[in-house]
């Protein structure tokens, strides 16, 4: 019997560990850029502003302003700092990021998904919890996997 792979993905995160140059920390815009490369909004050689702009917004409201917006918020920010996007593009961005595990929303407001102990308005904190729990499960799992192999081959 064959199984189908793409039905037993539960969630897929993507990390990348770049290089931090000064280059990078030169504009918002190119530290945005690194944040989405890094982890896994866009693709490297994407061109995409659209994640940028959303994710610029998430940022801003999240450890600026300490505030979780709403979509014309964040509408309103996007138009002001990049180019203007319509509310489908925003909300499709935004359901991306959902299901990525980075993002939540909850009575029409939205927030990076807060780190399991700390302030959620720290930016250290919430990096560290990012993808914390997720490799955790992953390793639980493979962890179990590998030990049921084990005892498999042992009845060989």
């Amino acid at each position: 019997m064959e199984l189908n792979e793409a039905q037993l993905i539960e969630r897929e995160l993507t990390v990348r560990s770049l290089r931090l140059s000064n280059e990078v920390k030169e504009t918002r815009r190119s530290a945005i850029r690194w944040l989405a490369l890094s982890i896994g909004v866009i693709n490297p050689g994407e061109s995409r502003l659209g994640s940028l702009s959303v994710l610029d917004a998430l940022v801003f409201f999240q450890f600026v302003r300490k505030a979780d917006p709403d979509v014309d918020e964040m509408l309103s920010y996007i138009s002001s700092n990049w180019e203007p996007i319509n509310e489908k593009t925003l909300r499709y961005h935004l359901l991306r990021m959902k299901k990525m595990g980075i993002v939540e929303n909850t009575g029409g407001r939205f927030l990076f998904r807060p780190p399991r102990s700390g302030d959620r308005f720290d930016a250290y904190a919430w990096s560290i919890s990012l993808f914390d729990s997720f490799y955790k499960d992953v390793a639980l799992k493979i962890g179990e996997l590998v030990n049921d192999i084990k005892s498999k081959n042992a009845t060989v």
